[in-house]
């Protein structure tokens, strides 16, 4: 007997092999550098990511599979790269006053948040549902890490802990849906199984019905829907604030590529079965996600809140169903990734040492205070309200006329009631910066050039996706077609 090794196409793998390396370097590089030169990882960490990036965009437009045809690189997965790529880059650059106040090692926390990157780039790319868990775990053990990296503070072991068993459970889930699918189709490849789901006789068995009822939950956990909601407020306040916006952003981002392409692809000649599921699902998330955030006096814990009901508002274009509602999808998802890195950006400019739950108090009067940074933190909310001119108004547009022309006209009408309701808490931090008196013992913004940085790429980049939205949305338009076909 004799064994072969597959080939690899090189050019298909060389942007998971970089990122690969470079978060190793990171470690290497970890142990022979001295305190004071430990900055260098950062850029080392930055520099393989710009040079991921520059390879995925020389690739637009080709389709290549890799490792044995269970990952596939098109413009769907590249488009979903580079923004994961980009959520690590501002990651590294708002981190930046996070790591040196809270004495958080660099080398472990770069290379961490490049593994994560990994595992959202393979779950983007996954056309094997093994592949897709290996991704996910890939992703899930360094934020497990990361969100406990506080070490001295209850808070963080708890979100670490929380996270941690939580997280197991939604793991199994998905594992036993994965293995109901297998036993269904006798393949775990989603081309096979969309072959074998295509025959009418494949859905009176109920292997198929558990397999993807299990696997829905698994990634409605990280998705952050109700009723899987419950870690979500917790592990994002107790985390660091640099993690919460990597994880606020990315791991979103990630588990809708996972949701498109399983229920996009393997799973579409049973559109009409899952309509029903996922249409309760979307506005529960919505409404408890608004309602529960009204309520909240931590800036951290709303946006927790808020980022559960932006999980109902796409699920809603995911129900569509169509091409326009998928690309809707990838669309908002860049904007979410723009407005919520610079509102993090602007909470970690004014943070303390030692506080990671910043309440609205400390907010009042920052409009007279720092005008400037009032102003980005004011862009943010608007945008996260879905106010003109910012992208979050161009992107709920794109995800309600979806829903509108696939003819779920009641859903969408809940949907903007529920969208004016998130105008009042996120109104509320405007309010408090522009019309309350500054408060004696207030904290002064720290700002590095990192943060300036960062702030500055989230305004101008949450202010042009609003006025002049077509490029991102015909790069999202052609991605997704490359992805239906």
């Amino acid at each position: 007997m004799s064994l072969s090794i597959p080939q690899l196409d090189w050019g298909g793998a060389a942007p998971f092999l970089v990122l690969t390396l470079t978060a190793l370097g990171i470690l290497l590089f970890d142990l022979f550098l001295s305190v004071r030169h430990k900055v260098w990882l950062m850029h080392l960490g930055l520099t393989g990511v710009l040079l991921t990036m520059a390879l995925l965009v020389s690739g637009f437009g080709d389709q290549k599979r890799v490792v044995g045809e269970m990952l596939i690189l098109d413009d769907f997965s590249r488009f979903f790269h580079l923004l994961f790529l980009l959520i690590a880059a501002l990651t590294f650059l708002v981190s930046v006053k996070d790591v040196e106040q809270e004495r958080i090692h660099r080398g472990e926390y770069y290379a961490l948040v490049l593994f994560a990157t990994l595992g959202m780039m393979v779950m983007a790319s996954a056309a094997d549902l093994i592949m897709l868990f290996l991704g996910l775990e890939a992703l899930s053990i360094p934020l497990y890490i990361l969100s406990g990296f506080l070490r001295g503070q209850l808070t963080s072991n708890e979100a670490a802990l929380k996270y941690l068993l939580l997280g197991a459970f939604a793991s199994a889930f998905l594992l036993y849906g994965i293995a109901f699918l297998y036993g269904s189709a006798g393949s775990t490849r989603l081309d096979r199984i969309a072959a074998h789901l295509s025959h009418g006789a494949a859905w009176e068995n109920p292997l198929v019905f558990f397999g993807i009822g299990l696997l829905l939950v698994g990634l409605a956990f990280k998705i952050g829907a109700v009723p899987f909601h419950m870690w979500l407020p917790d592990v994002y306040e107790g985390a660091p604030t640099s993690v919460t916006a990597f994880m606020i952003a990315g791991t979103k981002a990630a588990a809708f590529a996972a949701l498109l392409r399983v229920f996009g692809t393997a799973l579409t000649p049973l559109h009409a079965e899952w309509v029903a599921p996922l249409w309760i699902l979307a506005l529960l998330t919505m409404g408890v996600g608004n309602v529960a955030a009204l309520t909240q006096q931590s800036i951290k814990r709303m946006l927790a809140y808020s980022s559960i009901a932006h999980a109902g508002y796409l699920l809603v274009a995911f129900l569509a169903g169509t091409s326009r509602g998928f690309s809707s999808i990838l669309f908002y998802l860049v904007v979410y990734a723009f407005m919520n890195l610079g509102a993090f950006a602007v909470i970690i400019a004014l943070a303390r040492q030692g506080e990671e739950r910043p309440t609205l108090s400390a907010y009042a009067g920052l409009g007279f205070r720092h005008p400037v940074l009032a102003f980005s933190m004011a862009v943010f909310m608007f945008s996260l309200a879905g106010l003109p001119p910012t992208g979050g108004f161009m992107g709920k547009l794109y995800i309600f006329s979806a829903a509108v022309e696939a003819n779920y006209v009641g859903l969408v009408v809940l949907a903007v009631l529920c969208s004016l309701i998130s105008v009042f808490f996120y109104l509320r931090v405007v309010v408090v910066m522009y019309m309350e008196e500054p408060r004696e013992g207030q904290p002064n913004p720290v700002f590095s050039p990192a943060i300036l940085i960062t702030l500055f790429l989230a305004t101008a980049a949450t202010l042009q996706l609003g006025l002049l939205p077509a490029g991102v949305w015909d790069l999202a338009v052609r991605s997704v077609r490359s992805f239906l076909g």
